[in-house]
């Protein structure tokens, strides 16, 4: 069975292109227009699907080549997209960029899996002719590049008209339009990307005039056409997710932390324990005095925790909850910076420590730069482990803090270059690390959660019934 999805991505020769204003601008315009749109990120990255969930109301999800083949791929996508009237995917780094030195993990190989039309993006700022060549190499380096259209960032009304004309002309390839320079756009960055969503100020408002002026500057109604041109895809749903999801733990409920210190996490990470019969129940370390009742099972996902250090060290009745919970053997996972939330000590920006839960002895601090960045398989050390030791798992790490105590239950390897290295405290029903998982990569490990989650449930079910005889 094949289903029709309009699609598109944009992409760009590098980062720092445009292409999440841009994306946002035209998702943004695209639903002022009334259609249902959909969106996605290539690679790893947390913050421009907030933008597109949390500012936009748009569904956003990522989607990684390194983190799935190409039956799970497409999987996902469909699965997202199809109730969609059109869906942008938007790219990372520069189009060809993947891991190490290859096309694996790139946006090319995503629109390559999901065949996908593409937008360049292209940052046309102290240029005029120059671009001709920087788009032929692109459409050239790979036969299918996939490449059918550009928008030049960056430039003036004036020079795109007569750019417009020589880029047609000479590469035979369809210009969608262009964007001006717009200072007043812009969103920061800070050390491991953009801001936060309501970091922004008037964040709602700016994106607003950008999706006008997007209505003035670029050809949409070519863009969707476009989209609408996308091949149609297979429908494809893996052996595994069929086997999986026969065997559901419903009746389960995790306690996720998520607010302004715990904000990072994939979409579909959250979604597959759902498929298996699980249900989230929301908390914040930062505002709630306490844990929800009855949880059979803890997430604490990444995010900017050394920013609100303070304010979660003052928090003593949340830490001392998450203290004894652990201690009495509820599963949990914690990746990055719910990993630092369950040290000793934290360090804020200033350098200043904070005490955290107390769950480990270990003391969190900054550094000055990236460590451990990229891709990774994991495979467990010994068999005590969420993760039995003949299968693997793949995730990602990009954190510019480091702990006294890692963990070395499992190793890290690097796709390219053999680099390798022990992390994450982990145990028959816990794993506890920097490295932030993709589940979808290995659907057991989270299968395999849920299974010590329901085997808390009828213990701690059991002994409330003991305790009420």
């Amino acid at each position: 069975m094949s289903l029709n999805l309009p699609r598109l991505m944009l992409a760009a020769p590098a980062s720092g292109s445009g292409k999440t204003l841009i994306t946002c601008g035209i998702l943004k315009a695209w639903k002022n227009r009334g259609l249902k749109v959909s969106s996605f990120k290539c690679g790893p990255d947390y913050i421009d699907p907030l933008f597109h969930r949390e500012v936009l109301g748009i569904p956003s999800r990522n989607l990684d080549t390194f983190f799935t083949d190409g039956s799970m791929t497409r999987y996902l996508f469909e699965r997202a997209a199809r109730n969609a009237d059109v869906s942008i995917l938007e790219g990372v780094m520069g189009y060809y960029d993947g891991a190490g030195t290859s096309t694996a993990a790139s946006s090319y190989e995503l629109a390559d899996v999901l065949e996908t039309p593409v937008v360049l993006i292209v940052n046309a700022k102290g240029m005029s002719l120059s671009v001709i060549p920087i788009i032929q190499g692109f459409l050239e380096y790979r036969k299918n590049s996939h490449i059918e259209g550009v928008i030049l960032n960056q430039i003036s009304a004036g020079i795109y008209e007569k750019l417009r004309e020589r880029i047609e002309q000479e590469l035979s390839i369809k210009v969608f339009g262009y964007v001006p320079k717009c200072p007043q756009l812009v969103i920061e960055s800070r050390h491991l990307g953009l801001v936060m969503p309501q970091e922004v100020e008037h964040i709602q408002e700016k994106l607003q005039k950008l999706s006008e002026l997007l209505e003035e500057t670029l050809d949409l109604a070519a863009l969707l056409a476009c989209a609408q041109r996308a091949a149609r895809l297979e429908r494809a749903e893996p052996e595994v997710l069929k086997i999986l999801k026969k065997k559901k733990y419903s009746g389960l409920s995790l306690g996720i932390a998520r607010d302004e210190a715990f904000c990072f996490f994939y979409q579909d990470n959250l979604k597959l324990f759902q498929e298996l019969g699980a249900e989230p129940v929301y908390f914040s370390p930062l505002h709630d005095g306490e844990l929800p009742r009855d949880l059979d099972g803890l997430i604490l996902w990444g995010g900017y925790p050394e920013l609100y250090a303070e304010q979660l060290s003052g928090n003593s009745g949340m830490r001392s909850d998450i203290q004894k919970v652990i201690a009495q053997g509820m599963p949990y996972l914690a990746e990055c910076g719910g990993f630092l939330y369950l040290q000793k000590s934290l360090q804020d920006m200033k350098g200043t420590e904070w005490e955290m839960t107390g769950v480990y002895s270990g003391k969190a601090y900054r550094t000055d730069r990236l460590g451990r960045f990229g891709y990774i398989t994991l495979t467990a050390n010994n068999d005590s482990q969420l993760l039995d030791r003949k299968n693997t798992i793949k995730g990602h790490e990009y954190h510019y803090f480091e702990c006294t105590e890692n963990g070395g239950d499992y190793c890290a390897k690097k796709p390219f270059g053999g680099r390798r290295w022990d992390c994450i405290r982990g145990g028959k029903n816990y794993a506890a690390g920097f490295p932030h998982l993709y589940y979808y990569s290995n659907p057991q490990f989270a299968a395999g959660f849920l299974r010590q989650c329901s085997n808390y449930k009828n213990v701690r079910e059991g002994r409330l019934k003991n305790e009420t005889e």
